[in-house]
């Protein structure tokens, strides 16, 4: 009997023991109290047998509630009513017999250090050698893990147990006891926990932090009773829509006599057939070892996942070693062939998926590691067309917004890419375009924002931005550019146009302007300088090729003989038939240099003039050029023609740069609708004729020679140049050399 006791003892005579213990009133202890009887000593003799009773005093006990329960304890209130405690003192390492190397190396690493320490001295690369030795075999020791290594890591004592777990991912948790049928076996915990807040039944084996434990555990194999209590919460999941979730590590069922007397394989099948027809999901966890039909007795679930470092097994290696090679030191074959792995088991499609278990990291790889994770989601396919309605209900992309650049700052810039034009300009090296190209597209973006800005201040942002939307529409529907549509953007534009004097950003806006023709002139200029010199090498290269040819070097040699032969010392002195082999030779030589210089592609033509051109004919030639450019410029302005313009520059930009048949056809017609308006309105003109009496001029003027003629590609009709007059050998059609 448990009570306290400490006062004097009071004793009844003349009563059995069973009538003291059924009534207090019938053994003559009427009206003392129960705080009194607490603390009697009972004592009957009849004849030779005595029957005493004697109440001591305990120790209080703690459970379920210590004395000072804190309410802000992790999982709340509820968490004191587990045994499951956090140790005291930290488990003693275990090393394993595959990373005794990996120590041996941390015992060198602590030694260096050590020695540091009492000699002074500076040995941080000894140490950094060793530690990037250690990082590099733990790293390669880890990935290529056999079978019976990770049985061993999987067996590991101070491997994280299922409540460790529990406690890490739910918010609260409250354990469940009991089969409801007089027993709770420890082996299995069962108990509702918290995740964001959503309800789950959470059920598991749970093994032992230590030997005390392990004992207290059954080392993790449950008994027939451990089943049923897991059965009886699966029911209860099932009546209140909670999802299961099972975590499994458990060398397998408990096969002793009594468990086999008390039912283990009837529980088991019982579990199978029952988790069939549960109507909840259920999701089962191997965090450890599965071993036969004690792990998958809690593992018929919708999802089989795996730590990376778990084994699930039919019967343990050793097992399967001793009846197939009667020995257990054949158990790394056994675990081999066994595939008992997370990656073999996902191949065999037994397991769903594997969770890789994380070392402990530090803050910059861990955030590396979630970063690389998030990083390699998502796949992506190129040509393939989104839908219509999705397209039109995706959410355009959204443009940083630039920062303009200051004008003390671009004013720098543009000088120091001023000096370095100049100095390529003078020198003969070949000028490095990317600082210019990348000038120029700094100022086109600047001059974008600048423009913006004028239209904002001018007070036309909404009229442009209602315009390029009906742009866009008309594009978008693949039709020609309405005629009232044109008329609305040469309005917009004439209004811009006469407002952007006014604009308080147009100095800045007119400067970066003048720069950006200013360096896109140069750009032209170095680009055609370029490829002139670029073609002055290939030619001089393909005529010393023709005049070092050995037929022609034997003729040069005999013209040379004949000529010293005949002894004339200036060409008035020589004799026709000398005169008349030199011509031959020139125009053998001529012929070949004429046929190479067409091998490359181009249109050649020899230009001869037996006497210049007058300062008179130069100053005729500059005038019709600019009245031919004045026409020409005029004619782009008319409103007809302008249209047209416009017309072909939007299919242009709406064509990109891989227009598709039907852009081509469009783009062709209107540069042909704008060729035949220039030339049908210069023929009609008054330069026509003009150019037709120079032309005759200059060919009375050069005498006409037989084979003189002079090419000017400035005279031509409707095509203005802007160049200079040339003069050229005439590399044409697709090239030209001056």
């Amino acid at each position: 009997m448990a009570s306290s006791l400490s006062n004097s003892a009071v004793a009844f005579t003349g009563a059995t023991a069973s009538d003291l213990l059924r009534s207090s009133r019938s053994c003559g202890a009427s009206g003392i109290p129960l705080r009194t009887l607490g603390k009697a000593r009972f004592s009957v003799r009849t004849g030779d047998l005595s029957v005493v009773a004697k109440v001591r005093k305990v120790k209080k006990h703690e459970y379920p509630w210590p004395e000072d329960p804190d309410p802000n304890v992790k999982g709340g209130v509820l968490t004191h009513l587990s045994h499951f405690k956090p140790h005291k003192e930290k488990p003693k390492p275990v090393t394993l017999d595959f990373e005794k190397p990996l120590v041996a190396l941390e015992k060198k690493i602590i030694d260096v250090r050590k020695m540091a320490n009492e000699t002074g001295l500076d040995f941080s690369d000894q140490i950094a050698l060793l530690e990037s030795k250690y990082q590099q075999a733990l790293k390669d020791l880890y990935t290529h893990l056999t079978p019976i290594q990770r049985v061993n890591i999987a067996r590991h004592p101070n491997r994280p147990t299922f409540l460790d777990h529990i406690f890490d991912i739910t918010e609260k948790f409250v354990e469940l006891h009991g089969d409801r049928a007089g027993y709770d076996d420890p082996a299995i915990v069962t108990g509702i926990g918290t995740i964001d807040g959503r309800r789950y039944m959470f059920m598991g084996h749970q093994k032992g932090r230590n030997t005390k434990e392990n004992i207290m555990r059954n080392f993790g194999m449950p008994t027939p009773h451990g089943y049923r209590k897991a059965l009886r919460m699966m029911y209860y999941a099932d009546h209140h829509g909670f999802p299961i979730v099972t975590f499994i590590d458990t060398p397998g069922a408990f096969a002793d006599l009594k468990s086999e007397e008390l039912g283990q394989g009837e529980a088991i099948a019982h579990n199978l057939r029952t988790m069939f027809g549960l109507k909840v999901p259920i999701v089962s966890i191997v965090i450890g070892e599965g071993g036969s039909g004690g792990a998958l007795a809690i593992g018929c679930a919708n999802k089989l996942l795996m730590l990376e470092n778990a084994v699930f097994y039919v019967a343990s290696p050793e097992a399967c070693a001793a009846i197939l090679w009667k020995t257990a030191k054949a158990a790394p074959k056994a675990a081999e062939k066994l595939r008992i792995t997370g990656p073999e088991l996902c191949k065999l499609q037994i397991a769903d998926g594997i969770i890789p278990e994380l070392n402990k990291m530090d803050t910059e790889a861990l955030l590396k590691h979630r970063m690389l994770k998030f990083r390699k989601i998502g796949g992506f396919q190129e040509g393939v067309p989104v839908d219509p309605i999705r397209k039109v209900n995706m959410k355009k992309k959204e443009e940083p917004i630039p920062r303009k650049t200051s004008v003390l700052e671009l004013e720098d810039q543009v000088e120091k890419l001023k000096e370095e034009i100049s100095k390529v300009k003078e020198s003969s090296s070949k000028p490095t375009e990317l600082a210019l190209n990348e000038m120029i597209e700094k100022l086109k973006k600047e001059i974008d924002l600048e423009y913006s800005e004028a239209v904002e201040a001018i007070g036309l942002k909404d009229r442009l931005s209602n315009l390029r939307e009906e742009c866009a529409k008309v594009n978008s529907q693949d039709q020609l550019m309405h005629p009232v549509l044109m008329d609305k953007i040469e309005k917009l534009n004439d209004e811009f146009n006469k407002g952007l004097p006014t604009a308080p950003n147009y100095a800045r806006l007119k400067y970066k302007l003048d720069m950006l023709k200013e360096f896109s002139k140069a750009k032209c200029t170095l680009e055609k300088k370029s490829k002139g010199e670029e073609l002055k090498l290939d030619i001089n290269k393909k005529i010393k090729e023709v005049m070092d040819r050995p037929e022609i070097k034997e003729k040069m040699q005999a013209l040379k003989a004949e000529i010293q032969k005949s002894g004339a010392s200036t060409a008035a002195d020589l004799d026709e038939g000398t005169k008349e082999s030199i011509s031959k030779m020139k125009k053998e030589i001529q012929l070949e240099l004429v046929n190479v210089l067409k091998s490359m592609d181009l249109d050649v033509e020899i230009v001869t003039a037996k006497k210049l051109i007058d300062d008179d004919l130069k100053g005729k030639v500059e005038s019709l050029r600019e009245e031919t450019n004045k026409k020409i410029e005029n004619l782009m302005n008319s409103s007809d023609l302008k249209k047209t313009i416009q017309l072909l520059k939007l299919e242009v930009a709406k064509a990109g740069k891989t227009p598709n048949v039907a852009s081509k056809n469009k783009i062709e017609a209107l540069e042909q609708q704008i060729r035949q308006k220039l030339a049908t309105a210069i023929n009609s003109s008054e330069i026509k004729e003009k150019h037709e009496k120079l032309l005759a001029e200059i060919t009375l003027e050069s005498n006409g020679g037989s084979n003189g003629s002079l090419k000017n590609d400035d005279l031509k009709e409707g095509t203005p140049k802007n160049d200079e007059s040339r003069v050229e050998i005439n590399l044409g059609a697709n090239r030209s050399f001056t």
